[in-house]
């Protein structure tokens, strides 16, 4: 799908009001303040900021509204928000302190009427779905169900279709197995599934570099998305927020 430009995104992850970073969707790592992150993010005016809460749904807990605001009163980027959202008061709420979109994931598999009815009352741009990929014991690709931390029998591209059907705006494409690894994205999964739906895909899971994006983006995803890249720096995983210089980012997209 053909987009004015290309977006290049941090996706950040919340666990107890902290900023973490995982390996595989496992052993969190604290990496800092989420609050400080926006800041950082502002000035070095990233095109977009993804925010999701790995705990909430699997503990049944609400979204953390007091953070949601204070990160919202802060962000000066369009700003997406999942994690804990399982009402369409949630969404509403949370739309109304300034997040330009709602991202869900195990809703989407779970109750594709909610996702139905964000749509209808938000409009399809702000409802992003989230599926999260990871390989089987065959080596097929399943979806894997965030909140009961266990794969499905659900084929990604054949849920991608569904999901758009049911009124998702967006897809938001991670890889389980990928994450955090640093060894590329699952281009043929971004291809297969981009070439299904006519919303746009963000690639998420694997970045290991610049031209990691760039690969995602000719390999039919519309913005690519990254964890590690941007919250470690250097071969002993220091921490350090980063983001390249605007320039580089539209020129990574141009070549």
């Amino acid at each position: 799908m053909t987009t004015v430009f290309n977006r290049v995104i941090p996706c950040l992850l919340l666990q107890d009001g902290g900023l973490v970073k995982t390996q595989q969707f496992r052993r969190p790592r604290y990496v800092g303040d989420p609050i400080n992150a926006v800041r950082i993010f502002n000035d070095k005016y990233v095109d977009e900021l993804v925010f999701l809460d790995i705990d909430a749904s699997r503990t049944g807990a609400e979204p953390n509204y007091d953070l949601i605001q204070r990160i919202a009163g802060e962000c000066f980027m369009p700003l997406c928000y999942g994690g804990g959202i399982r009402t369409l008061d949630h969404a509403r709420r949370i739309v109304a302190m300034g997040v330009e979109k709602i991202a869900v994931n195990s809703m989407a598999i779970d109750n594709t009427a909610l996702l139905s009815a964000m749509s209808a009352e938000l409009g399809a741009s702000s409802v992003v779905a989230g599926i999260d990929v990871k390989r089987d014991f065959f080596g097929r690709n399943r979806v894997f169900h965030p909140g009961k931390r266990r794969l499905t029998r659900l084929d990604p591209v054949e849920h991608a279709k569904a999901l758009v059907r049911a009124g998702a705006g967006e897809i938001f494409l991670n890889s389980v197995d990928r994450d955090g690894q640093g060894t590329g994205f699952d281009n043929d999964l971004i291809a297969h599934v981009s070439a299904a739906v006519n919303v746009p895909v963000i690639a998420c899971g694997g970045a290991g570099g610049l031209a990691d994006m760039r690969t995602a983006v000719q390999s039919g995803a519309s913005a690519a998305a990254a964890g590690s890249l941007f919250v470690f720096y250097g071969p002993h995983r220091a921490v350090l927020i980063n983001y390249p210089a605007y320039a580089s980012v539209r020129e990574l997209f141009s070549k």
